[in-house]
């Protein structure tokens, strides 16, 4: 199975809004909890290691990529 970066939800701001409604009201500690719990369990659900891993190389390009602009303005 290889790793699908485009949105596979018929809506995707649907997907969007019920993540962000799920953390509507939650202190930051909390809401990095259900973030975890999340993860943990979406990771689960793929049950592929080799999905799991580029998945995080994805996710830390991203981070790399929004700290580049904010680094570059400093």
């Amino acid at each position: 199975m290889a790793l699908s970066t485009t949105s596979n939800f018929v809506k995707p701001d649907d997907a969007y809004r019920l993540v962000v409604e799920a953390h509507r009201g939650l202190s930051d500690e909390t809401s990095a909890v259900l973030n975890s719990a999340l993860v943990l369990v979406l990771a689960n659900h793929i049950g592929d290691i080799d999905v799991l891993r580029e998945a995080v190389a994805v996710a830390k390009r991203a981070l790399s990529d929004k700290a580049a602009p904010a680094a570059a303005s400093a």
